[in-house]
C-alpha cells in the first residue's frame, strides 16, 4: 500500500509521465507500462490512484486546463483592467510558454485528436472551449452590444484557437508564436471602438 501522504505527490508524478510519454510516442501508443517506468513507479499504482489508463489520461487533461485556467485568473486578478487589456492578458496566456512548450503542445494535439472518438476527452474539450468564449465575451460585452460581443468572442476564440494549432503543428518556434499573438490582438483591435484603444 502506498504510503499515506504521497498520494499528491504520486499523482502528479503520474501526470507528468504522462504528458513526457505523450509527447514522445502519441495518445494511442501511450501504455501503463511506458508511464509507469516514465515516472519510475510500479504500474499498479495507475490503477490504484485513477482506476486505469483512462483515469489518468483524463486527469491529466483535467491538470493542463486547470493550469490554463490557473494562469488566466492570475493574469485577470487585476480589477482596473481595461477591456482591451482583459483581452490581451486572454490572448497572451493562451500563448504563455507553458501552452508552446514541445511537450505541452504535443500532448494536447494528441488528446483533442482523441476528442473526437472518447465522448469524456470531448466534453472537456467542449468546457475549454466555451471557457474561453465566456472570458472574451465577459471582456467584449464591456464596450460591445450583446450581439456584437458574442460574435467578436466567437471569432477570436477561432483565431487563438487556429494560430495556436497551425503553430504547433508546425512546430514553430517563439518567433512564429510571437506573430500569431500580435495577428490576435491586431483583430480585437479592429473589433473595439476607437474610444477603448
Amino acid at each position: 500500500m502506498p504510503k499515506v501522504g504521497m498520494e499528491p505527490v504520486r499523482r502528479q508524478q503520474l501526470i507528468e509521465a504522462t504528458i513526457n510519454v505523450v509527447a514522445n510516442v502519441g495518445l494511442q501508443a501511450t501504455t501503463i507500462n511506458l508511464i509507469s517506468r516514465e515516472a519510475g513507479l510500479s504500474s499498479g499504482i495507475i490503477s490504484h490512484y485513477f482506476g486505469g489508463k483512462q483515469g489518468l489520461i483524463e486527469a491529466t487533461v483535467r491538470y493542463l486546463l486547470d493550469q490554463l485556467k490557473v494562469n488566466l485568473l492570475a493574469a485577470l486578478a487585476n480589477q482596473k483592467l481595461t477591456p482591451l487589456q482583459r483581452l490581451m492578458a486572454i490572448v497572451e496566456t493562451n500563448f504563455s510558454p507553458v501552452q508552446r512548450a514541445p511537450a505541452a503542445t504535443k500532448t494536447w494535439l494528441s488528446f483533442w485528436a482523441q476528442s473526437l472518438h472518447d465522448p469524456q476527452l470531448a466534453r472537456l474539450q467542449d468546457i475549454n472551449k466555451k471557457r474561453l468564449v465566456s472570458n472574451l465575451r465577459y471582456a467584449y460585452r464591456q464596450v460591445l452590444a450583446r450581439e456584437q460581443a458574442s460574435e467578436a468572442a466567437e471569432m477570436t476564440a477561432a483565431l487563438i484557437d487556429g494560430f495556436w494549432l497551425r503553430c504547433s503543428l508546425s512546430e514553430a518556434d517563439d518567433k512564429r508564436f510571437d506573430q500569431a499573438v500580435a495577428h490576435c490582438k491586431r483583430f480585437i483591435e479592429t473589433q473595439l471602438p476607437a474610444t477603448h484603444h
